[in-house]
Parts: structure tokens; C-alpha cells; sequence
């Protein structure tokens, strides 16, 4: 695989962002796809998950930017920083994915600091789930 899958694939992640289609999250999310939240110890697995969660995540966050990218040797694994608001509370994280073969999203994990727009977060996202009933 060469770098130019995966920026094809980043490039389609920033277009889902700005028009907000998400059958555009659906093609890039693998079937197999792990989700490593911030708040939760265990991943969570399996693209309908996920994508309830990212879907969410993108409705909750407010003027979410991201500032940088960096791209591994392999071209397999992205690193995105971002920013964003919940409210008041400031936060800033990255996103490492990791992709595919073919481009899809087959591992996804979110670090967020600092603690105040975690837990944020956190309660947004916890009454959201509680109302999944395949979560």
C-alpha cells in the first residue's frame, strides 16, 4: 500500500467533517474497526459502533479544527491533531488511526487533554450511549 491510499482516505475524513455526510464515515470505517475512547478502559469493536460513536463525537465537538497531520513510514498510521469546544471548556487531543490495505479505518484511538474538557466529554457522550440500545 502506498501513502497516497491513506491520504485519499484522510482526505475523504476531512470531507465527511466539513459536509457532514456521513455515508462518507461509513465507506472508511473497516468492519472490524477498534475504537479506543478516552473515557473508556475497554475498546469498543465493530464498524456500527464506531460509527455511532464518531457520529456523535462530530455532534458534540464545536469549532473542532484540526492543526496537524503526521503520517508513519509505512503509510499504515495518521496522527491528527486537533481542537475543539464543548461549551465553555477547551479541549485539545489527536486522533492515531491506523488503516488498511484499502484504506479503511481499522484502528482508532483518542487521547484528549485537559481533564475539565474530557470530563465534558465524558457526560455528553455517557447519556448519548445510554440511550444506544446496541451499544
Amino acid at each position: 500500500m502506498s501513502i497516497q491510499t491513506t491520504q485519499h482516505s484522510i482526505k475523504r475524513w476531512h470531507s465527511m467533517l466539513d459536509t457532514r455526510d456521513m455515508s462518507i464515515l461509513n465507506e472508511l470505517l473497516a468492519e472490524d474497526i477498534v475504537f479506543r475512547s478516552p473515557v473508556a478502559f475497554n475498546p469498543y469493536s465493530g464498524k456500527q459502533v464506531v460509527f455511532f460513536i464518531l457520529s456523535n463525537v462530530i455532534q458534540i465537538f464545536e469549532n473542532f479544527t484540526y492543526h496537524r497531520e503526521f503520517y508513519s513510514e509505512d503509510g499504515l498510521n495518521v496522527v491528527l491533531e486537533f481542537s475543539a469546544n464543548i461549551g465553555e471548556k477547551k479541549l485539545k487531543g489527536i486522533d492515531m488511526i491506523r488503516f488498511n490495505e484499502q484504506g479503511q479505518m481499522v484502528d482508532f484511538e483518542v487521547m484528549i487533554r485537559p481533564k475539565s474538557g474530557l470530563e465534558a466529554l465524558a457526560a455528553l457522550m455517557g447519556q448519548r450511549m445510554s440511550q444506544a440500545p446496541q451499544i
